[in-house]
Protein backbone atom coordinates (compact mmCIF):
# COMPACT_ATOMS: atom_id res chain seq x y z
CA UNK A 1 0.00 0.00 0.00
CA UNK A 2 1.29 3.17 -0.94
CA UNK A 3 1.33 6.29 1.86
CA UNK A 4 -1.05 9.11 1.89
CA UNK A 5 0.02 11.57 -0.75
CA UNK A 6 2.37 14.31 0.53
CA UNK A 7 3.23 11.74 3.47
CA UNK A 8 6.68 10.89 3.97
CA UNK A 9 7.62 7.04 4.33
CA UNK A 10 9.00 6.21 7.39
CA UNK A 11 12.88 6.14 7.76
CA UNK A 12 14.54 3.29 8.83
CA UNK A 13 16.96 2.51 11.27
CA UNK A 14 18.82 5.37 13.72
CA UNK A 15 21.54 5.33 15.76
CA UNK A 16 20.22 2.68 18.48
CA UNK A 17 17.52 0.94 16.05
CA UNK A 18 18.79 -2.27 14.10
CA UNK A 19 19.35 -2.01 10.64
CA UNK A 20 19.43 -4.66 8.22
CA UNK A 21 18.57 -5.24 3.54
CA UNK A 22 15.38 -6.21 5.07
CA UNK A 23 14.16 -3.15 6.32
CA UNK A 24 15.85 -0.95 3.76
CA UNK A 25 14.14 -3.05 1.47
CA UNK A 26 10.67 -2.85 3.18
CA UNK A 27 11.33 0.92 3.68
CA UNK A 28 11.70 1.28 -0.37
CA UNK A 29 8.89 -1.06 -0.67
CA UNK A 30 6.76 1.66 1.08
CA UNK A 31 6.86 4.06 -2.03
CA UNK A 32 4.91 4.28 -5.28
CA UNK A 33 5.70 1.92 -7.53
CA UNK A 34 5.00 0.87 -11.59
CA UNK A 35 1.75 -0.75 -9.49
CA UNK A 36 0.15 2.36 -8.41
CA UNK A 37 1.37 3.83 -11.70
CA UNK A 38 -0.38 1.90 -13.93
CA UNK A 39 -3.49 1.96 -12.65
CA UNK A 40 -3.28 5.96 -12.53
CA UNK A 41 -3.06 6.38 -8.36
CA UNK A 42 -0.19 7.91 -8.61
CA UNK A 43 3.02 9.67 -9.61
CA UNK A 44 4.23 9.81 -13.32
CA UNK A 45 1.00 8.77 -15.27
CA UNK A 46 -0.61 11.92 -13.96
CA UNK A 47 2.21 14.72 -14.06
CA UNK A 48 5.46 13.08 -15.55
CA UNK A 49 8.63 15.17 -14.00
CA UNK A 50 12.25 14.09 -13.28
CA UNK A 51 11.62 17.22 -10.34
CA UNK A 52 12.94 14.84 -7.20
CA UNK A 53 15.05 12.32 -8.96
CA UNK A 54 17.10 15.60 -9.42
CA UNK A 55 16.60 17.12 -6.21
CA UNK A 56 18.17 13.67 -4.69
CA UNK A 57 20.94 13.85 -7.22
CA UNK A 58 21.80 17.08 -6.62
CA UNK A 59 21.95 16.92 -3.14
CA UNK A 60 24.63 14.09 -3.15
CA UNK A 61 26.43 16.44 -5.82
CA UNK A 62 25.02 14.98 -9.05
CA UNK A 63 26.89 11.59 -9.02
CA UNK A 64 25.68 10.64 -12.56
CA UNK A 65 28.09 13.65 -13.48
CA UNK A 66 30.74 11.64 -12.19
CA UNK A 67 31.32 9.15 -15.71
CA UNK A 68 30.18 9.00 -19.26
CA UNK A 69 27.28 7.49 -20.11
CA UNK A 70 25.83 5.49 -22.72
CA UNK A 71 21.73 5.34 -22.10
CA UNK A 72 19.50 2.52 -23.65
CA UNK A 73 15.92 2.77 -24.82
CA UNK A 74 13.69 0.67 -27.22
CA UNK A 75 10.62 -1.33 -26.40
CA UNK A 76 12.19 -5.13 -26.82
CA UNK A 77 16.12 -5.84 -26.45
CA UNK A 78 17.13 -2.89 -24.54
CA UNK A 79 18.71 -5.06 -21.27
CA UNK A 80 20.38 -7.45 -23.94
CA UNK A 81 21.52 -4.56 -25.61
CA UNK A 82 22.55 -3.04 -22.55
CA UNK A 83 24.68 -5.86 -21.15
CA UNK A 84 26.29 -6.77 -24.44
CA UNK A 85 27.56 -3.07 -24.58
CA UNK A 86 28.89 -3.54 -21.14
CA UNK A 87 30.65 -6.57 -21.36
CA UNK A 88 32.41 -4.53 -24.81
CA UNK A 89 33.58 -1.95 -22.39
CA UNK A 90 34.80 -4.40 -19.53
CA UNK A 91 36.80 -6.53 -21.74
CA UNK A 92 38.36 -3.04 -23.47
CA UNK A 93 39.76 -2.24 -19.88
CA UNK A 94 36.88 -0.02 -18.78
CA UNK A 95 36.02 -0.14 -15.19
CA UNK A 96 31.69 -0.28 -15.98
CA UNK A 97 28.43 0.24 -13.67
CA UNK A 98 25.45 -1.43 -15.19
CA UNK A 99 21.86 -0.39 -14.45
CA UNK A 100 19.22 -2.43 -15.62
CA UNK A 101 15.81 -3.55 -14.70
CA UNK A 102 13.40 -5.11 -14.04
CA UNK A 103 15.44 -7.85 -11.78
CA UNK A 104 14.67 -11.29 -11.67
CA UNK A 105 15.03 -12.94 -8.67
CA UNK A 106 17.07 -9.96 -6.31
CA UNK A 107 16.99 -6.54 -5.90
CA UNK A 108 20.82 -6.28 -5.98
CA UNK A 109 21.12 -7.92 -9.88
CA UNK A 110 19.65 -4.09 -11.08
CA UNK A 111 22.86 -1.98 -9.92
CA UNK A 112 26.19 -4.20 -11.21
CA UNK A 113 29.93 -3.24 -11.40
CA UNK A 114 32.23 -5.19 -13.83
CA UNK A 115 29.77 -7.98 -13.80
CA UNK A 116 29.52 -8.32 -10.13
CA UNK A 117 26.25 -6.99 -8.40
CA UNK A 118 26.28 -4.59 -5.76
CA UNK A 119 26.45 -6.77 -2.06
CA UNK A 120 24.29 -6.45 0.23
CA UNK A 121 25.91 -4.26 2.54
CA UNK A 122 26.70 -1.60 -0.20
CA UNK A 123 23.03 -1.86 -1.23
CA UNK A 124 22.07 -1.37 2.61
CA UNK A 125 24.48 1.45 3.21
CA UNK A 126 23.18 3.51 -0.22
CA UNK A 127 19.75 2.78 0.72
CA UNK A 128 19.90 4.15 4.25
CA UNK A 129 21.38 7.21 3.15
CA UNK A 130 19.01 7.93 0.68
CA UNK A 131 16.54 7.28 3.46
CA UNK A 132 18.00 10.56 5.37
CA UNK A 133 18.43 12.29 2.61
CA UNK A 134 14.82 11.80 1.84
CA UNK A 135 13.50 12.36 5.13
CA UNK A 136 16.28 15.72 5.27
CA UNK A 137 14.68 16.99 1.83
CA UNK A 138 10.76 16.47 2.63
CA UNK A 139 11.35 18.62 5.85
CA UNK A 140 12.59 21.59 3.99
CA UNK A 141 9.13 21.20 1.54
CA UNK A 142 11.78 20.20 -1.42
CA UNK A 143 8.52 18.29 -2.83
CA UNK A 144 5.26 17.77 -2.15
CA UNK A 145 5.26 14.21 -2.90
CA UNK A 146 7.95 11.38 -1.81
CA UNK A 147 10.14 10.17 -4.63
CA UNK A 148 8.82 7.17 -6.52
CA UNK A 149 10.40 3.53 -5.62
CA UNK A 150 12.23 3.46 -9.20
CA UNK A 151 13.37 7.19 -8.98
CA UNK A 152 14.86 6.15 -5.58
CA UNK A 153 16.71 2.90 -7.23
CA UNK A 154 18.04 5.07 -10.02
CA UNK A 155 19.57 7.30 -7.45
CA UNK A 156 20.99 4.34 -5.70
CA UNK A 157 22.49 3.41 -9.20
CA UNK A 158 23.95 6.37 -9.62
CA UNK A 159 25.65 7.08 -6.31
CA UNK A 160 27.32 4.02 -6.01
CA UNK A 161 28.75 3.98 -9.58
CA UNK A 162 30.45 7.66 -8.07
CA UNK A 163 31.46 5.78 -5.03
CA UNK A 164 32.85 2.74 -6.49
CA UNK A 165 34.37 4.92 -9.23
CA UNK A 166 33.48 3.25 -12.53
CA UNK A 167 34.44 5.10 -15.86
CA UNK A 168 31.36 4.76 -17.89
CA UNK A 169 27.70 3.52 -17.00
CA UNK A 170 25.93 1.86 -19.22
CA UNK A 171 21.96 2.74 -18.13
CA UNK A 172 18.94 1.27 -19.65
CA UNK A 173 16.05 3.33 -19.30
CA UNK A 174 12.89 1.88 -17.12
CA UNK A 175 10.13 2.89 -18.95
CA UNK A 176 9.75 5.13 -22.07
CA UNK A 177 12.61 8.15 -22.18
CA UNK A 178 11.40 11.54 -21.86
CA UNK A 179 10.77 11.66 -18.07
CA UNK A 180 12.07 8.33 -17.17
CA UNK A 181 14.11 8.28 -13.73
CA UNK A 182 17.43 7.64 -15.73
CA UNK A 183 16.96 10.52 -17.83
CA UNK A 184 18.72 13.13 -15.38
CA UNK A 185 22.11 11.67 -16.80
CA UNK A 186 23.33 13.22 -19.96
CA UNK A 187 24.16 10.90 -22.18
CA UNK A 188 27.28 10.85 -24.51
CA UNK A 189 25.94 7.75 -26.37
CA UNK A 190 21.90 7.57 -26.67
CA UNK A 191 20.71 3.73 -28.06
CA UNK A 192 17.46 3.07 -29.19
CA UNK A 193 17.14 -0.88 -30.30
CA UNK A 194 13.41 -0.28 -31.63
CA UNK A 195 9.63 1.12 -31.18
CA UNK A 196 7.16 -0.94 -30.80
CA UNK A 197 3.52 -0.69 -29.39
CA UNK A 198 4.20 -1.29 -25.38
CA UNK A 199 2.52 0.46 -22.34
CA UNK A 200 0.51 2.50 -24.57
CA UNK A 201 -1.76 3.67 -21.08
CA UNK A 202 1.33 6.18 -20.37
CA UNK A 203 3.86 6.28 -23.82
CA UNK A 204 0.56 6.83 -25.88
CA UNK A 205 -0.94 4.72 -28.35
CA UNK A 206 0.55 4.73 -31.67
CA UNK A 207 4.54 4.34 -32.26
CA UNK A 208 5.11 8.00 -33.19
CA UNK A 209 3.79 8.71 -30.00
CA UNK A 210 5.98 6.08 -28.13
CA UNK A 211 9.07 6.74 -30.34
CA UNK A 212 9.12 11.16 -29.70
CA UNK A 213 8.77 9.89 -25.62
CA UNK A 214 12.08 7.59 -26.07
CA UNK A 215 13.84 10.23 -28.25
CA UNK A 216 13.78 12.14 -25.17
CA UNK A 217 17.07 10.92 -24.10
CA UNK A 218 18.97 12.14 -26.90
CA UNK A 219 20.87 15.12 -25.87
CA UNK A 220 23.18 17.81 -26.59
CA UNK A 221 26.88 16.60 -28.37
CA UNK A 222 25.88 12.60 -28.33
CA UNK A 223 26.08 10.27 -31.02
CA UNK A 224 22.73 8.49 -31.46
CA UNK A 225 22.44 4.78 -32.83
CA UNK A 226 19.10 4.17 -33.63
CA UNK A 227 18.07 0.53 -34.30
CA UNK A 228 14.39 1.28 -36.03
CA UNK A 229 14.27 0.37 -39.05
CA UNK A 230 11.14 1.79 -39.82
CA UNK A 231 12.25 5.44 -41.80
CA UNK A 232 9.51 7.40 -40.45
CA UNK A 233 10.05 6.16 -36.87
CA UNK A 234 13.97 6.33 -37.27
CA UNK A 235 13.48 10.08 -38.66
CA UNK A 236 11.27 11.51 -35.21
CA UNK A 237 14.97 10.71 -33.64
CA UNK A 238 16.78 12.34 -36.53
CA UNK A 239 14.88 15.12 -35.71
CA UNK A 240 15.59 14.98 -31.69
CA UNK A 241 18.80 14.85 -32.55
CA UNK A 242 18.76 18.11 -34.71
CA UNK A 243 16.50 19.96 -32.03
CA UNK A 244 18.69 19.40 -29.14
CA UNK A 245 22.15 19.61 -31.02
CA UNK A 246 23.43 16.01 -30.99
CA UNK A 247 26.64 15.01 -32.64
CA UNK A 248 26.01 12.28 -35.01
CA UNK A 249 23.17 10.13 -36.10
CA UNK A 250 24.09 6.24 -36.87
CA UNK A 251 21.19 4.70 -38.57
CA UNK A 252 21.13 0.84 -38.81
CA UNK A 253 21.69 -0.26 -41.86
CA UNK A 254 23.06 2.87 -43.21
CA UNK A 255 25.85 2.73 -40.51
CA UNK A 256 25.44 -0.28 -38.69
CA UNK A 257 24.54 -3.91 -39.77
CA UNK A 258 24.34 -7.13 -38.41
CA UNK A 259 25.12 -8.40 -42.15
CA UNK A 260 25.35 -12.11 -41.29
CA UNK A 261 23.70 -13.79 -38.78
CA UNK A 262 23.64 -17.57 -38.83
CA UNK A 263 22.25 -20.07 -36.28
CA UNK A 264 25.46 -22.02 -34.63
CA UNK A 265 26.24 -24.70 -31.44
CA UNK A 266 24.13 -23.03 -28.29
CA UNK A 267 23.87 -19.25 -29.77
CA UNK A 268 24.41 -17.31 -33.16
CA UNK A 269 27.25 -16.60 -35.58
CA UNK A 270 27.65 -13.30 -36.55
CA UNK A 271 29.19 -10.26 -39.05
CA UNK A 272 28.78 -7.02 -37.84
CA UNK A 273 29.64 -3.78 -39.63
CA UNK A 274 30.01 -0.61 -37.81
CA UNK A 275 30.91 3.20 -38.82
CA UNK A 276 34.93 2.12 -38.79
CA UNK A 277 35.15 -1.39 -38.76
CA UNK A 278 33.73 -5.18 -40.14
CA UNK A 279 34.22 -7.93 -37.78
CA UNK A 280 33.46 -11.13 -38.59
CA UNK A 281 32.40 -14.68 -37.77
CA UNK A 282 31.60 -13.87 -33.63
CA UNK A 283 30.10 -16.04 -31.72
CA UNK A 284 27.54 -15.24 -29.46
CA UNK A 285 26.25 -17.71 -27.01
CA UNK A 286 22.41 -16.66 -27.21
CA UNK A 287 19.63 -17.98 -28.89
CA UNK A 288 17.28 -15.68 -31.45
CA UNK A 289 18.46 -14.18 -34.49
CA UNK A 290 17.00 -11.04 -33.13
CA UNK A 291 19.95 -10.94 -30.49
CA UNK A 292 22.04 -10.04 -33.59
CA UNK A 293 20.20 -6.94 -34.15
CA UNK A 294 20.95 -6.20 -30.45
CA UNK A 295 24.51 -7.01 -30.73
CA UNK A 296 25.49 -4.66 -33.53
CA UNK A 297 23.76 -1.93 -31.17
CA UNK A 298 25.52 -2.73 -28.97
CA UNK A 299 29.34 -2.80 -30.46
CA UNK A 300 28.50 1.04 -32.41
CA UNK A 301 27.35 1.98 -28.82
CA UNK A 302 31.00 1.02 -27.48
CA UNK A 303 32.21 2.19 -30.67
CA UNK A 304 30.56 6.05 -30.63
CA UNK A 305 31.54 6.36 -26.73
CA UNK A 306 35.34 5.09 -27.66
CA UNK A 307 35.59 6.75 -30.87
CA UNK A 308 37.21 4.27 -32.20
CA UNK A 309 37.05 0.70 -33.58
CA UNK A 310 37.94 -2.13 -31.14
CA UNK A 311 40.37 -4.77 -31.60
CA UNK A 312 38.73 -7.64 -32.61
CA UNK A 313 40.14 -10.00 -29.98
CA UNK A 314 38.00 -8.09 -27.62
CA UNK A 315 34.85 -8.16 -29.65
CA UNK A 316 35.77 -11.70 -29.65
CA UNK A 317 36.35 -11.67 -26.19
CA UNK A 318 33.56 -10.14 -25.02
CA UNK A 319 30.61 -11.63 -27.29
CA UNK A 320 31.81 -14.97 -26.44
CA UNK A 321 31.35 -13.91 -22.70
CA UNK A 322 27.83 -12.26 -23.22
CA UNK A 323 24.63 -13.91 -20.98
CA UNK A 324 21.07 -12.36 -20.92
CA UNK A 325 19.21 -14.06 -17.98
CA UNK A 326 15.75 -14.52 -18.85
CA UNK A 327 15.95 -13.69 -22.39
CA UNK A 328 15.79 -17.21 -24.41
CA UNK A 329 17.85 -18.97 -21.56
CA UNK A 330 18.18 -22.48 -21.34
CA UNK A 331 18.29 -23.59 -17.52
CA UNK A 332 17.93 -27.46 -18.01
CA UNK A 333 18.02 -30.29 -20.59
CA UNK A 334 15.95 -33.41 -21.29
CA UNK A 335 13.59 -31.73 -21.51
CA UNK A 336 14.95 -28.50 -22.36
CA UNK A 337 13.82 -25.70 -20.26
CA UNK A 338 13.62 -22.38 -21.29
CA UNK A 339 12.95 -19.22 -20.06
CA UNK A 340 12.01 -15.93 -21.78
CA UNK A 341 10.30 -13.02 -20.71
CA UNK A 342 8.50 -11.89 -23.97
CA UNK A 343 5.65 -9.71 -22.89
CA UNK A 344 4.14 -7.77 -26.25
CA UNK A 345 3.62 -9.62 -29.80
CA UNK A 346 7.02 -7.99 -30.91
CA UNK A 347 8.67 -9.98 -28.18
CA UNK A 348 6.82 -12.85 -28.53
CA UNK A 349 7.01 -13.24 -32.42
CA UNK A 350 10.92 -13.11 -32.03
CA UNK A 351 10.49 -16.34 -29.55
CA UNK A 352 8.91 -18.15 -31.96
CA UNK A 353 11.09 -17.62 -34.73
CA UNK A 354 13.71 -18.73 -32.20
CA UNK A 355 11.72 -21.78 -31.48
CA UNK A 356 11.17 -22.40 -34.74
CA UNK A 357 14.80 -21.85 -35.97
CA UNK A 358 16.46 -23.37 -33.62
CA UNK A 359 14.00 -25.64 -30.90
CA UNK A 360 12.58 -27.07 -34.19
CA UNK A 361 13.65 -30.74 -33.59
CA UNK A 362 11.83 -30.73 -29.98
CA UNK A 363 8.22 -32.63 -30.62
CA UNK A 364 6.33 -30.43 -28.61
CA UNK A 365 6.12 -27.45 -26.18
CA UNK A 366 5.06 -27.10 -23.14
CA UNK A 367 3.70 -23.44 -21.79
CA UNK A 368 3.89 -22.14 -18.69
CA UNK A 369 2.43 -18.94 -19.17
CA UNK A 370 1.34 -15.68 -17.32
CA UNK A 371 0.81 -12.39 -17.84
CA UNK A 372 0.33 -8.99 -16.15
CA UNK A 373 -2.83 -6.89 -16.94
CA UNK A 374 -3.08 -5.02 -19.83
CA UNK A 375 -1.27 -7.99 -21.86
CA UNK A 376 -3.56 -10.11 -23.85
CA UNK A 377 -2.42 -13.80 -24.16
CA UNK A 378 -4.60 -14.19 -27.33
CA UNK A 379 -2.22 -12.00 -29.10
CA UNK A 380 1.16 -13.26 -27.12
CA UNK A 381 0.03 -16.99 -28.04
CA UNK A 382 -1.11 -16.04 -31.86
CA UNK A 383 2.59 -14.09 -32.48
CA UNK A 384 4.59 -17.26 -30.49
CA UNK A 385 2.51 -19.23 -32.85
CA UNK A 386 0.10 -21.89 -31.67
CA UNK A 387 1.12 -24.93 -34.11
CA UNK A 388 3.78 -26.57 -31.79
CA UNK A 389 2.15 -25.35 -28.39
CA UNK A 390 1.17 -28.65 -26.91
CA UNK A 391 -0.26 -27.27 -23.92
CA UNK A 392 -0.54 -24.48 -21.72
CA UNK A 393 -0.53 -24.69 -18.09
CA UNK A 394 -1.53 -21.26 -17.13
CA UNK A 395 -0.27 -19.51 -13.99
CA UNK A 396 -0.35 -15.97 -12.42
CA UNK A 397 2.86 -13.85 -11.69
CA UNK A 398 3.41 -12.57 -8.80
CA UNK A 399 2.75 -9.04 -8.89
CA UNK A 400 -0.38 -6.89 -8.02
CA UNK A 401 -1.31 -6.30 -11.23
CA UNK A 402 -0.84 -10.04 -12.45
CA UNK A 403 -3.95 -10.88 -14.92
CA UNK A 404 -5.83 -13.81 -13.39
CA UNK A 405 -4.51 -17.37 -14.68
CA UNK A 406 -8.04 -18.40 -15.77
CA UNK A 407 -8.51 -15.83 -17.91
CA UNK A 408 -4.88 -16.76 -19.17
CA UNK A 409 -6.07 -20.59 -19.73
CA UNK A 410 -9.70 -18.98 -21.59
CA UNK A 411 -7.21 -17.63 -24.08
CA UNK A 412 -5.51 -20.24 -24.83
CA UNK A 413 -8.63 -22.71 -25.22
CA UNK A 414 -10.06 -20.32 -27.70
CA UNK A 415 -7.04 -21.09 -29.49
CA UNK A 416 -7.68 -24.81 -29.35
CA UNK A 417 -4.88 -25.54 -26.99
CA UNK A 418 -4.93 -27.69 -23.97
CA UNK A 419 -4.84 -25.79 -21.26
CA UNK A 420 -4.12 -26.24 -17.43
CA UNK A 421 -4.67 -23.72 -14.36
CA UNK A 422 -2.09 -23.31 -11.34
CA UNK A 423 -1.79 -20.40 -10.14
CA UNK A 424 1.60 -20.20 -8.48
CA UNK A 425 4.46 -20.22 -10.78
CA UNK A 426 6.89 -22.96 -9.25
CA UNK A 427 3.80 -25.25 -9.09
CA UNK A 428 3.16 -24.54 -12.41
CA UNK A 429 6.58 -25.08 -13.33
CA UNK A 430 6.66 -28.26 -11.71
CA UNK A 431 3.58 -29.69 -13.36
CA UNK A 432 5.03 -28.95 -17.10
CA UNK A 433 8.00 -30.91 -16.27
CA UNK A 434 5.49 -33.65 -15.31
CA UNK A 435 3.85 -33.53 -18.63
CA UNK A 436 7.00 -32.93 -21.01
CA UNK A 437 9.06 -35.85 -22.22
CA UNK A 438 13.04 -35.85 -22.54
CA UNK A 439 12.88 -34.49 -26.07
CA UNK A 440 10.21 -31.66 -25.25
CA UNK A 441 10.81 -28.36 -24.67
CA UNK A 442 9.26 -26.18 -21.57
CA UNK A 443 9.00 -22.88 -22.70
CA UNK A 444 8.19 -20.27 -19.38
CA UNK A 445 7.07 -16.68 -20.81
CA UNK A 446 4.56 -13.72 -20.62
CA UNK A 447 6.03 -11.66 -17.86
CA UNK A 448 9.79 -11.56 -16.60
CA UNK A 449 7.92 -11.60 -13.01
CA UNK A 450 6.89 -15.33 -14.35
CA UNK A 451 10.61 -16.05 -15.71
CA UNK A 452 12.16 -14.34 -12.17
CA UNK A 453 9.55 -16.50 -10.21
CA UNK A 454 10.88 -19.78 -12.50
CA UNK A 455 13.87 -19.51 -12.31
CA UNK A 456 14.33 -19.45 -8.75
CA UNK A 457 11.82 -22.34 -8.51
CA UNK A 458 13.86 -24.16 -11.52
CA UNK A 459 16.95 -23.89 -9.16
CA UNK A 460 15.03 -25.64 -6.09
CA UNK A 461 13.63 -28.14 -8.20
CA UNK A 462 17.25 -29.29 -9.50
CA UNK A 463 17.07 -28.79 -13.17
CA UNK A 464 18.69 -25.07 -13.33
CA UNK A 465 22.33 -25.59 -14.43
CA UNK A 466 25.22 -24.28 -12.34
Amino acid sequence: MRPPEGAVPRPFGGDSAPVSLGDALAWLDRHVNLETIERGLAGRAAAPTLERIRALLFAMGDPQQAYPVVHVTGTNGKGSTTRMCSTLLSVQGLSVGTYTSPHLERLNERIVRDGAAIDDAELEEVLRSLAALEDFLSSRGSWPIPPTWFELVTAAAFRWFADVAVEVAVVEVGLGGRYDATNVADGAVAVVTNVDLDHVQILGGTRESIAREKSGIVKEGSIVVVGERDPAIAAIFAEEARTVGARAVWQRGVDFECSANRAAHGGRLLDIRTPAASYENLYLPVFGAHQGDNAAAALAAAEALLGAPLDDDVVIQAFAATTVPGRLEVVGRRPVVLLDGAHNPAGAAALGAALAEEFAAAPRIITVLGCLRGRDPDELLAALGTDRINTVVACAPPSPRALPAAEVAEAARTLGIATQVVEAVPDALELALDLADPDDVVLVTGSLYVVGAARTAARRLGCMRP
